[in-house]
């Protein structure tokens, strides 16, 4: 059996859509009709994306900056009318030991992991709530309940993004507007690659092998339908992590 999503003119945006599966669901959602915004501080891979499929449109963005989250946002909406779909797959995930992390270092991953995705939250939802329809889906991962070495801060921000969304999506349930989570697993993508050179790779790819951007678009369309009726839940892509070496 084959899942087919038609978006029917819907207007989705796609944080960190230059790279990895924020990019995969880009190209696949305009595929399917959506009208696609990706935004991104790449602009060389937003450029790429739009190589590929003029019609996405792209906006450079820190989605740290709560001000120019709010400004894009706006943007977005006056030039399209409305968001009904929203992905934030903005992420960082510098690999350091906690002791010894700089206190910039910390604070930039919870900017862009967790602030990132409130702001966007805050800069969608009154237009979501209006219009009494929207979906937005934000990214954990199992690291939040397993943790990894060198990856606390990482962990810190995923765990905390569960406890947001969990508690955001029951505020605007009763306006119809559903807020998911989705923790994709090992995927390959450039910032898995950075994060896990090497030996880490190599456990990974023998423990329960490492997947592809494509294998989550599959599940974040669904989350973005109107056949995804579930709201503050998460859906998982469970494996067990591999031993780390003595």
């Amino acid at each position: 059996m084959k899942a087919r999503f038609e978006a029917n003119g819907d207007v989705i945006v796609v944080t960190g859509g230059g790279n990895g599966i924020g990019r995969a669901l880009a190209l696949a959602a305009a595929k399917a009709g959506a009208r696609v915004v990706i935004c991104d501080v790449d602009e060389v891979a937003m450029a790429s994306v739009k190589d590929e499929n003029a019609s996405i449109a792209a906006k450079r963005l820190d989605v740290g900056d709560r001000d120019a989250v709010i400004k894009a946002f706006n943007e977005i909406e006056r030039d399209n009318g409305r968001i009904d779909g929203l992905v934030c797959g903005a992420a960082i995930q510098p690999r350091n030991a906690v002791h010894e992390m700089p206190p910039d270092e910390w604070r930039r991953v919870i900017r862009t992991n967790l602030d990132g995705v409130v702001w966007c939250y805050q800069a969608a939802i009154g237009g979501m709530i209006g219009r009494r329809r929207g979906s937005i889906v934000a990214f954990s991962s199992g690291l939040a309940h397993q943790g990894w070495p060198q990856a606390s801060a990482y962990a810190a921000s995923k765990g905390a993004l569960i406890a947001f969304v969990k508690s955001a999506a029951k505020e605007v349930a009763q306006h119809r507007v559903k807020f998911n989570l989705i923790a994709p697993g090992v995927i390959d993508t450039p910032q898995y690659r950075a994060a896990n050179a090497g030996a880490d790779h190599e456990r990974w790819r023998a423990s329960t092998g490492v997947g592809s951007p494509e294998d989550v678009v599959g599940p974040l369309l669904f989350l973005l339908s109107d056949a995804a009726t579930m709201t503050a839940s998460l859906l998982s892509r469970d494996f067990s992590y591999p031993v780390q070496d003595e």
